[in-house]
């Protein structure tokens, strides 16, 4: 479905995106939608370039792509993203232009020191790329935050909002916020609640289910497969929603034993993850780790992939047909963002 942006700020700009994974490619699709000139950069030979070739794009290696674009959209990993700078887009982007993240890990660590000549915006949908491409091709659109690092042409914020309105975000909601905030507000959500906290606080309580002597594959039900009914709730509308549909048993069993769970103390080591983002400890333990090759972050994933309830977890899987046709259909389609 095609639908012409309505924002004139980018209508004679060449858009420059490099990456073409979830959000590179719904990026790419839908600006190209909206009627603006894209030109997606990659590395020549790999599967991304075959499949943007094949979706109709102008593919060329980053440097290329970045040379005479307007503005250069960094939709890479992040540990990737500073000798691609240094590389492609750094001796390539035009003076005037716009460099756009869609996290601010690297501006906001000072990994990456944009040249003073050139504006440097964020636009981050708050969905997964094939939410973000799905919620435009029916005419809706995902919220966005964007943020401005630097106005060298004082058309930074309309870049910005162009860009995101390019995207489908200005169909729904743009909240603005800088790259501080939005860089240690997301990697903090990561942390401690949606990947972290998360999995330990499943991890723990299968675990305290069968050491005390209960099935397994009961447990597994119960603490991990359940989850996704209770967050679905979370997501349409909130705790309120959650509360309204749950059982009154349910209900004061939240109320009573959440806090004895996450308490103060919980809240406190929060705090804790919270500094070392802050204070950039964090960012110079990652930036080490992968500079080292990785090798506490393969043990640390070895041990999630080896704990027994990823092992109860794939028989069971296995016997629900419904998640082999949603898995299926999702292939090719990781539900993941840049950052």
């Amino acid at each position: 479905m095609s639908s012409t942006t309505s924002n004139p700020t980018l209508a004679n700009a060449r858009i420059a995106v490099l990456g073409y994974g979830s959000q590179g490619r719904a990026h790419a699709l839908n600006l190209r939608d909206s009627g603006l000139d894209v030109v997606v950069g990659l590395r020549k030979g790999g599967p991304s370039w075959e499949r943007a070739s094949a979706e109709g794009f102008t593919v060329a290696e980053p440097g290329e792509a970045v040379r005479g674009a307007d503005l250069v959209a960094v939709l890479t990993p992040d540990m990737v993203q500073p000798a691609l700078y240094k590389e492609s887009i750094e001796p390539n982007i035009k003076a005037g232009a716009a460099l756009l993240f869609a996290h601010g890990f690297n501006v906001h660590f000072k990994q990456i020191a944009p040249r003073e000549d050139i504006d440097v915006i964020l636009v981050a949908p708050k969905g997964p790329g094939a939410l973000v491409r799905r919620e435009y091709e029916i005419g809706r659109g995902v919220p966005s935050i964007w943020a401005i690092h630097q106005d060298v042409t004082g058309q930074a914020e309309a870049k910005a909002k162009a860009y995101a309105d390019g995207i489908g975000g200005g169909r729904a909601l743009l909240i603005k916020t800088d790259f501080k905030e939005e860089t240690e507000t997301d990697l903090f959500g990561e942390q401690a609640v949606l990947c972290g906290g998360a999995s330990s606080l499943v991890q723990a309580g299968f675990e305290t289910l069968v050491e005390a002597g209960y099935q397994p594959e009961i447990a597994y039900y119960e603490v991990l497969h359940e989850l996704k009914l209770i967050v679905d709730l979370f997501y349409e509308g909130g705790i309120a929603r959650m509360l309204e549909f749950v059982s009154e048993t349910a209900q004061y069993g939240d109320y009573v034993s959440g806090p004895r769970v996450i308490d103060a103390g919980t809240k406190a080591r929060m705090k804790d993850v919270l500094t070392d983002i802050q204070d950039g400890t964090f960012a110079r333990n990652w930036i080490a780790e992968y500079q080292a090759g990785l090798p506490n972050y393969k043990r640390f994933k070895q041990a999630d992939l080896e704990h027994p309830i990823e092992q109860v977890g794939a028989k069971l899987r296995a016997r629900m047909s419904w998640l082999q046709a949603g898995a299926a259909k999702a292939a090719g389609e990781p539900l993941k963002k840049v950052g």
